[in-house]
């Protein structure tokens, strides 16, 4: 079936393609700071072609066009471009060019490349520039050809803002900024030794974590748009006036039993910090002194900010680092810490007693996908400082599951029945914290072969909890102990086994991670003392089932001795494993072992808080 809505919105692209003399044009999935998740009004890609998930690229051409995504969204891409006339490009797949590679192949000698230079991340952008040198391929990077063709386009985001009060944050401002500067002073290892005079910040986590503020500009994610500039002597904020203005709102606010601190412009005044309209950021940029040294990060520093910068200056006054501010966020402080313990504990009551819920419910009353979901979110938000979910919810039920990143609609969704499994990946946004957790919930009868891939999940899920290692090791040296058990069957997950979570922050943060295969470019970081990061083996069979089993750790010293300094994880998650799906013959005596210890865990932390018949229920469910 045709999607004529996508084919007549792609043919009026190539119309305007064609009067501005555009071969190809590329529409990433990002906003002007390279974020993860967007708000509407930067889901251009999404309008071109329907896909609708976190990451993708869209490209373009007279007579044709092709998305290039992961493997997390192979399964939902196939169903979201069927009749667009868009081609599925499998990332990482075997006989599946990259865009460079097929640019490399089809792009005409002096062609032309289209693209919203403020969307495309430096290091891409100067790629392509060393691509395209010998064929004098021409970039059109000023065009956002959307702004003509999207008339009814999304406002472009303006929340406003509210201050993480000191005992919450662990860290003043000014203690944040002297680490940030001292960091600048270095000379880094990516630059050859360069040293830089100043610092452009445009990752909006960093910017938030750094200032002590949070926004409401993207869905789930508590950022604000925004920029900072920091040298020796000045720092400058630019972000929207209404972000600080009093009368403006945070949405879904006046349902929180949380009180913000809205006064953002007093807290910014006394720390001292300059502030300058959203929009000024190119006209400050070319004002700088011409021997100005500055730092960006070229993974997440705009092209276009990039050029401005280059042609201002000399291309060697722009240094290219890693935000010296994403290690130093990584790595949570001791108030940061006893925050999160306390939250997490509170967030895993919430799960557990939805998890009670939904077993005493199914068969009886009618749930769905989305109302599941709407349950679980009403647990979390009667904790006291609940702010916001971290995403949007995954409850996929049955096949459902088997897309890692399926979100149910009130249009399009599954009614749960008291067979199979339903898979839940949730998370909070808390005054304390921001958590992210999967369960797999029995709902009734459910096959050999479901039960098998349960089992072999938790083995991986009870092996990495509890690795010791030495220091020094990152996420590559320990993904082998989740997949070990899917890989000795031959089966696997095409994604990471984990990742950072932000403290009040973006459910996703680096440059910690769990996976096996990393990008010749990627980020390899040390596991250091106080990093949080997820433990989420999973099995996805398309048509049948998903399953994952998803907790947070903390990675904590351990031993030092002779050999060096050893290494461990503390546990943050507690919400049972639903023993209705673990095969216990197959399951190695030490990981029997290790689910009985975390079982009574989950029982001492969480039955204080629930009420008879819970306890009673959670007792039977956490003995193995």
């Amino acid at each position: 079936m045709e999607n004529e809505l996508i084919r007549t919105r792609l043919q009026a692209l190539r119309a305007l393609m064609a009067e501005e003399k555009i071969d190809y044009y590329m529409i990433p999935t990002a906003d002007f700071h390279h974020s993860e998740y967007v708000s509407d009004h930067f889901k251009v890609r999404e309008y071109f072609c329907n896909f609708s998930g976190s990451n993708g690229t869209l490209l373009v051409w007279r007579d044709g066009a092709g998305l290039w995504t992961d493997g997390r969204y192979f399964i939902q891409a196939e169903k979201e471009l069927e009749g667009t006339g868009v081609t599925l490009y499998r990332m990482q797949e075997e006989g599946v060019p990259t865009i460079e590679d097929f640019l490399r192949t089809h792009m005409p000698e002096g062609g032309c490349l289209g693209f919203d230079g403020r969307t495309v991340p430096t290091k891409q952008g100067k790629k392509y520039e060393s691509i395209f040198q010998e064929k004098q391929v021409r970039f059109a990077y000023e065009k956002d050809l959307a702004e003509t063709l999207w008339t009814d386009r999304p406002a472009f985001p303006a929340g406003r803002m509210y201050v993480i009060p000191e005992d919450v944050a662990g860290r003043t401002v000014s203690e944040k900024l002297a680490d940030v500067r001292a960091k600048v002073r270095e000379k880094p290892e990516q630059t050859g030794g360069a040293k830089a005079d100043a610092f452009l910040l445009t990752k909006l986590d960093d910017i938030m974590w750094l200032l002590n503020l949070r926004g409401c500009d993207v869905e789930c994610n508590p950022v604000a748009m925004s920029y900072f500039y920091l040298d020796a002597d000045r720092a400058v904020l630019f972000i929207q006036k209404e972000a600080i203005a009093g009368d403006s709102v945070v949405p879904g606010s006046e349902r929180l039993k949380l009180k913000l601190n809205y006064g953002c412009g007093d807290h910014l005044q006394k720390c001292g910090i300059e502030i300058r309209e959203y929009g000024e950021i190119v006209d400050f940029l070319k004002r700088l002194p011409a021997g100005l040294k500055v730092m960006i990060d070229d993974r997440y520093c705009s092209y276009t900010l990039y050029k401005v910068l280059q042609m201002r200056h000399a291309g060697d006054n722009v240094i290219p680092a890693h935000n010296p501010t994403e290690a130093l966020k990584a790595v949570k402080n001791p108030v940061e810490l006893a925050n999160m313990e306390r939250i997490f504990l509170k967030d895993s009551v919430a799960l557990t007693r939805f998890i009670y819920w939904l077993k005493t419910h199914i068969g009886k009353t009618e749930i769905t996908e989305v109302s599941a979901a709407d349950k679980l979110e009403q647990f979390r938000r009667e904790i006291p400082e609940f702010i916001d979910l971290s995403f949007p919810t995954i409850a996929g039920y049955r096949a459902n599951a088997a897309m890692m990143h399926y979100e149910a609609t009130p249009e399009k969704h599954a009614v749960l029945k008291p067979e199979g499994m339903l898979l839940v990946d949730s998370g909070g946004q808390y005054m304390g914290g921001t958590t992210d957790v999967t369960r797999t919930i029995v709902l009734g009868p459910v096959s050999d072969e479901e039960k098998y891939h349960y089992t072999l999940v938790l083995q991986g899920m009870l092996q990495l909890t509890n690795a010791r290692w030495l220091h020094g090791c990152s996420g590559r040296n320990l993904d082998i102990l989740a997949r070990k058990p899917l890989w000795e069957i031959g089966l696997d997950y095409k994604c990471g086994t984990g990742h950072g979570v932000g403290y009040i922050l973006n459910v996703h943060e680096g440059p910690q991670s769990m996976r096996w295969r990393f990008a010749a470019d990627g980020v390899e970081a040390v596991l250091e003392d106080g990093m949080d990061i997820t433990n989420e083996p999973g099995v996805y069979i398309e048509g049948s089932h998903g399953i994952r089993i998803e907790n947070v750790m903390v990675a904590k010293k351990d031993t030092k001795n002779e050999y060096g300094q050893f290494m461990h994880f503390d546990t943050l998650t507690w919400v049972p494993v639903d023993m209705a799906a673990v095969d216990l013959q197959i399951l190695p005596g030490e990981s029997v072992e290790q689910l009985i210890a975390y079982q009574k865990t989950v029982f001492e932390k969480i039955s204080p808080y629930l009420n008879e018949e819970e306890r009673g229920w959670l007792l039977r469910e956490t003995t193995v």
